[in-house]
Parts: structure tokens; C-alpha cells; sequence
């Protein structure tokens, strides 16, 4: 059960699913009883749908981030929207869970992009630039040099320095009293409803 008096925070990872890191995450959360939340390329999700089916039966979050990974500030209204449905129709055909929330490729917006996706919008505001450094003690000193409640950290699933770091953050995180949460229980904990075509950095 959550505690919304106590600190919580919300692991974000994107790019998935990549079962060489994301099961090592899973595993580490399973150790400490934490949740996350993977915002996975529909295009990826077909063909690792066991670790998909995983995130869900672990209690994990499973959510959208686009077909192809295009960055839709690009595109007009029809390929937006198309980007989102087909990514919900492929989590949904893998795991029977049909995601709730969004994250924008690159976290890039404009107002065709608001009006279009018909979802709530999940950026971030702990960025660990994992994807640049791949070097797993700079993401850990990135998070625990400024995590606060009601954060969502910003990672990416395909990389296994993000893995190595994950291990190091989750027991360190729970050590300091942190729940490792979904981004819609942190919502949910936090009285906040979240509405389709908003933008949602944290819960702070």
C-alpha cells in the first residue's frame, strides 16, 4: 500500500521494452517492493511481448511513447494520432492492458501535438541523460544529488548502464525512504486527476 505522507518517486523508462535491462530492473524492484513505469515504442513491443506481459503482472505501469518513435511536432493531426493508437493497439495486443498515459518522443510539443494525442502527457524533471553519458555512477549522482518527492526520473530502458544504475538507485532510494511508485499511483497519492492533452513534469 502507498503512504502519501511519506516520499515517493517515479522511475520512468523509456525506449522499451529491452528485456536484457528491463528484466534486471524488475528484478531489483521485486527485491524492494518498488513499481515503475516503461513508456515503450510500439514497434518494439511485438516482439518482446513476455517482458511486457511481466511489467504488468509485477504491477509495473505500461505506457505509451509513440509507434516509431517520430517526434511528433513534426507530423500533422492524422500521423499524431495514428503514432498514439498504434502504440496502445501493440501494448494492448501483448499484455491486455491498454496504457493510460504518454510520453512525447524527445518530449517535443506543440499545440497540434496537445490537441492530438488524447492522452495526459508525462515529461519529467530529473533528466539523467543516460542515453548520452551510458555511465551508470553519473546517472545514480545525477538522481540522488537532487531527488525530492513527487519527482519522475527521466531513463531509457535500452541501455545496460541504465541497468547497472538502476541497481545502485533502487535499494539507495528505498534506503532513504523513497516509494518507488507507479506515475499514476503518484497521481492517484497525490489528488491530482490527469487530464488528456495536459503536460505533467512532477507531482512536487
Amino acid at each position: 500500500m502507498i503512504d502519501p505522507a511519506r516520499p515517493m518517486v517515479a522511475l520512468t523508462y523509456d525506449d522499451g521494452p529491452q528485456p536484457s535491462v528491463g528484466n534486471r530492473i524488475m528484478d531489483c524492484l521485486a527485491q524492494y517492493g518498488g513499481k515503475a513505469t516503461f513508456f515503450m515504442v510500439g514497434d518494439r513491443v511485438g516482439g518482446y511481448a513476455s517482458e511486457v506481459q511481466r511489467m504488468v503482472a509485477e504491477g509495473h505501469e505500461v505506457a505509451n511513447h509513440s509507434m516509431n518513435h517520430k517526434y511528433l511536432q513534426k507530423q500533422g493531426a492524422a500521423e499524431i494520432q495514428a503514432q498514439v493508437n498504434r502504440c496502445n493497439d501493440a501494448i494492448e495486443a501483448a499484455c491486455g492492458v491498454r496504457p493510460r498515459l504518454m510520453r512525447l518522443p524527445g518530449g517535443n510539443y506543440n499545440a497540434t501535438v496537445l490537441a492530438n494525442t488524447h492522452m495526459p502527457m508525462i515529461q519529467w524533471n530529473i533528466d539523467t541523460k543516460d542515453w548520452k553519458t551510458k555511465n551508470a555512477q553519473q546517472t545514480v549522482n545525477v538522481v540522488l544529488s537532487q531527488v525530492k518527492d513527487g519527482d519522475i526520473i527521466l531513463m531509457h530502458e535500452l541501455y545496460g548502464a541504465t541497468g547497472d544504475a538502476s541497481m545502485q538507485l533502487i535499494p539507495e532510494l528505498t534506503n532513504r525512504g523513497f516509494q518507488l511508485v507507479t506515475v499514476s499511483e503518484m497521481a492517484a497519492a497525490k489528488g491530482r486527476t490527469l487530464e488528456a492533452g495536459k503536460l505533467y513534469s512532477s507531482f512536487r
